[in-house]
């Protein structure tokens, strides 16, 4: 009950190459490689997005916040 042998990986590589062809073998290895670039596009795209969202939040939020020009002694003079 041993694992599978290089032999074995060999004879199923033959089996996979006379069914498929070795044509159809490389589409299929073209397109699976264009899927993961595109993946990996798609997810380094999402997180630069993540990240001007949040920085344009940050920005929305400084705006929106009144910037005090009193200074503690001014607070205490008007008390």
């Amino acid at each position: 009950m041993g694992g599978i042998s290089v032999w074995q990986l060999l004879i199923i590589l033959v089996i996979v190459v006379l069914l498929f062809g070795t044509k159809r073998l490389k589409g299929i290895g073209t397109d699976l490689g264009g899927a993961i670039k595109g993946f990996k596009k798609a997810v380094t795209e999402e997180d630069k997005d993540a990240d001007f969202e949040q920085k344009k939040q940050v920005e929305e939020k400084s705006a929106a916040e009144p910037v005090s020009t009193k200074t503690q002694s001014d607070a205490k003079e008007k008390s």
